[in-house]
């Protein structure tokens, strides 16, 4: 994989102090790759001279003066914050010295200064935030996930095949199988933003199987999940809630008596079996998918097991030309909407 990642190191809760230690793993585990760590030379030189010295040519710093803040608005970093890492670090990317991004930096920030400096793919009118969730099959992409509230019918066609992509590059999956998220299964049901949706989905060439409800989605029956991202944001933070909601519980069950903790001894290779398929940590690294250029977003709360999560998704998708993959299917769709226009007509007349 000879592909090089920049670093916005000054993002997120922890900083350097999780972005670096979690570049170095990445370097470690791919041979061939390469990473930029973008962030203040004065923090940053300490911190990673261990790292310097251990990976020599593959590794350097980028200097960048300035750092948005979590809680800075995405106009206030986009105007005024024109060095800060994550700017910086989109632009490397653009320049082509970097062939992904990643951050565990202010979201709203991180949309507006990638969309910015990286500009929309032809056919996509909007970036969308995919991540990956776990499933009784395997793994699902759902997208959008909070970038885009109010979506058209086209929106969530262009979700659709961004998603696709997606699901063919990181996870390789040979035709990805599409759904669009709904609150019944049938072709009648939703609103009409999604039912017109679906007839568009129907006539995509996409593997799209249909509506799927929210159970669906865990129980696998689709490797990507379409929806606008309102829905997509509660459905994320509902799972976030509940996941965190059972683990309570399982402590305190398992800690109310004496014999539940000695069952607790007995049953800690099932419990330690189930907290690594569930550890959301696997499954870290958001796409801002649909930009020229990769773009992928940590959590802010990282570890840096799961920021090197991060890095190794982007690098994938990287590899993959996932950009490109995406330019690709939407120039061969709207290839084809004039031919199917001039079937519908020629249907039509008498």
């Amino acid at each position: 994989m000879n592909v090089c990642v920049a670093i916005d190191c000054m993002g997120g809760d922890h900083g350097p102090q999780v972005t670096v230690p979690a570049t170095a793993a990445f370097l470690r585990t791919h041979p061939h790759a390469r990473a930029i760590l973008v962030g203040k030379p004065d923090v940053l030189e300490g911190i990673a001279r261990p790292v310097l010295a251990e990976f020599g040519e593959r590794v350097r710093i980028h200097a960048a003066s300035q750092v948005v803040e979590m809680d800075e608005s995405p106009q206030q970093a986009l105007r005024s914050k024109k060095d800060s890492s994550l700017r910086q670090a989109m632009e490397l990317v653009k320049s082509g010295e970097a062939n992904a991004a990643v951050s565990a930096g202010n979201t709203g920030a991180l949309l507006a200064i990638s969309r910015f400096v990286l500009k929309t793919l032809p056919g996509i009118d909007r970036p969308a935030i995919a991540t990956v969730m776990p499933t009784v099959k395997g793994r699902v992409w759902v997208l959008d996930l909070g970038a885009n509230v109010d979506c058209t019918p086209q929106h969530l066609l262009q979700f659709a095949v961004m998603g696709a992509m997606l699901s063919a590059t990181v996870e390789h999956v040979e035709r990805p199988s599409v759904g669009l998220l709904n609150i019944g299964e049938e072709a009648i049901k939703g609103n009409e933003v999604v039912k017109q949706a679906g007839e568009l989905l129907r006539q995509s060439g996409l593997n799209f199987i249909g509506n799927v409800e929210g159970d669906g989605v865990y129980q696998g029956q689709a490797d990507v999940v379409v929806c606008d991202g309102f829905v997509g944001n509660v459905m994320l933070k509902t799972t976030e809630g509940l996941a965190q909601m059972l683990r309570a519980f399982l402590r305190e069950e398992f800690s109310r008596s004496l014999l539940t903790r000695l069952m607790a001894l007995a049953a800690m290779p099932v419990l330690k079996n189930f907290r690594n398929r569930a550890d959301h940590r696997r499954y870290n690294g958001a796409s801002m998918v649909g930009l020229r250029g990769v773009v992928f977003k940590s959590h802010g709360s990282a570890d840096a097991y799961a920021f090197e999560q991060a890095i190794a998704r982007a690098a994938e998708a990287a590899a993959s030309a996932l950009p490109e993959r995406i330019a690709e299917r939407m120039a061969a769709m709207q290839a084809l909407e004039p031919a199917a226009a001039q079937t519908a007509e020629g249907e039509n007349e008498p």
